[in-house]
């Protein structure tokens, strides 16, 4: 037998999100294709200043690279 039938399932609810992320929602359609309720740049500007890129770390200029940028509008 399965040890995977077993097992309990776990209850399948909303994980815990990040504030700035609260109602955010991806799925795959039939193509294979991402789908999702928020803009990508706003998910990378997320990304950018709350994590820390391990291959950049490295670098001698990481910690300039790391400074906020003004943005332009």
């Amino acid at each position: 037998m399965n040890k995977r039938s077993d097992k309990p399932s776990k209850k399948q609810g909303k994980p815990r999100v990040h504030k700035e992320l609260s109602g955010f929602e991806v799925s795959i359609d039939q193509f294979g294709e991402l789908k999702s309720n928020m803009p990508i740049e706003k998910l990378n500007d997320f990304l950018n200043e709350n994590v820390d890129d391990k291959k950049l770390a490295e670098r001698e200029d990481y910690e300039e690279m790391k400074k906020p940028r003004k943005k332009k509008k």
